[in-house]
């Protein structure tokens, strides 16, 4: 096979079958990769840079990472490894998809630089494929593949949408020099104002008895996902709920 016919990271072997042993290993240059994106962002994780990081030329890397987009996809499998499925599915899909959102969740916060990584086709590195068997697998026993994918799509979309705004809200709170609370203060005048005005009735009541916006992150999240997964209980048959869930709902049932 070619390098024209190399279509995916994956297919390309990491060690060449003629020359001299290599000297770096894809692992090496991902490690590095990312610890500079997280460090100063995802820009700023060029081959150049890594090459300096490693000590070596540029141009001696692309013999490992052809490509930029290659080395975006590395560095994404790899963030996919720190999400910790062992032991999913288990005999509680309530518990194993929380237990995953929060995983999920806590992977982006460490890299916030994911966030910027544009969506595209998954490029099912080894990473990737073992999550997709253990996280589908939750709910594999009880829809269709499809309808499975749907789910699965709505919840991921909760997750990766909710930690966004998280993300992007704790950047903009930084360039403004300003604490939460602080910033928070800052928009007090404007907003008290938009409330005496008594033009905005729904966001006065946003304002005035919405308890969401008082909750830490955590709990927003987590207040989130469980109306995601109930929405998720009611696409599963009955037989899907844990034997305690169906045991807490008779004992409320009976009073």
């Amino acid at each position: 096979m070619t390098d024209a016919e190399y279509t995916n990271i994956w297919m390309r072997p990491e060690r060449p079958t003629r020359g001299p042993k290599p000297t770096y290993s894809r692992t090496q240059i991902t490690e590095t990769a990312i610890r500079i994106a997280d460090t100063e962002g995802l820009e700023a994780a060029t081959m150049r840079r890594i090459a300096a990081e490693i000590g070596t030329g540029a141009m001696s890397l692309y013999r490992y990472v052809p490509s930029r987009d290659d080395l975006i996809a590395l560095m994404a499998d790899r963030l996919m490894g720190e999400i910790d499925v062992a032991g999913l599915p288990s005999d509680n899909w309530r518990a194993d998809l929380t237990r995953y959102a929060d995983e999920l969740r806590t992977m982006w916060l460490r890299h916030p630089w994911i966030a910027t990584v544009q969506r595209s086709l998954p490029s099912f590195g080894p990473n990737q494929l073992l999550l997709i068997e253990r996280l589908m697998g939750v709910l594999d026993t009880f829809v269709s593949i499809d309808e499975n994918l749907s789910l699965i799509a709505m919840l991921n979309s909760y997750i990766e949408g909710t930690v966004r705004e998280e993300i992007s809200s704790a950047k903009e709170i930084r360039r403004s020099g300003l604490s939460e609370s602080e910033w928070m203060a800052r928009s007090y005048p404007y907003i008290d104002r938009l409330v005496k005005s008594g033009e905005y009735p729904i966001f006065t009541k946003i304002v005035t008895e919405a308890r969401q916006p008082h909750l830490s992150r955590d709990d927003q999240f987590r207040y989130g996902l469980e109306r995601v997964l109930n929405c998720i209980a009611a696409a599963l048959p009955t037989t899907a709920e844990p034997a305690a869930t169906h045991r807490k709902e008779q004992e409320d049932h009976n009073g």
